[in-house]
């Protein structure tokens, strides 16, 4: 059973910056897209950030430019570098594993990132 741990969120200044780690296991990380949601109060779960076990990517436009993801196969670990916060950037970050032939799913329990001064 694939298990997926996210860590690093918290609080920060606008214009700070914070990196989120999600630790795989239970099952080979590069048979997985993974990837980083979003899910703001009363709004709907959304994706930040996605890499290819080959390291393809691709952002949401709100966050080109500020965010980068990116994933250590050795460590099977995924990370996303968060740069210049915004307050719009206040949400539950989840990680994504989605694997590549099933298509079925994993989520991590999210952690929450809030950026206030």
């Amino acid at each position: 059973q694939v298990q997926l741990v996210e860590s690093g969120g918290g609080l920060v200044q606008p214009g700070g910056s914070l990196r989120l780690s999600c630790a795989f296991s239970g099952s080979i990380l590069s048979l997985y897209t993974m990837g980083w949601y979003c899910q703001a109060p009363g709004k709907q779960r959304e994706l930040v950030a996605a890499i290819t076990y080959g390291g393809s990517t691709n952002y949401a436009d709100s966050v080109k430019g500020r965010f980068t993801i990116s994933r250590d196969n050795a460590k099977n670990t995924v990370y996303l570098q968060m740069n210049s916060l915004k307050p719009e950037d206040t949400a539950v970050y989840y990680c994504n594993a989605l694997h590549i032939l099933s298509h079925w799913e994993y989520w991590g329990q999210g952690t929450q990132v809030t950026v206030s001064s």
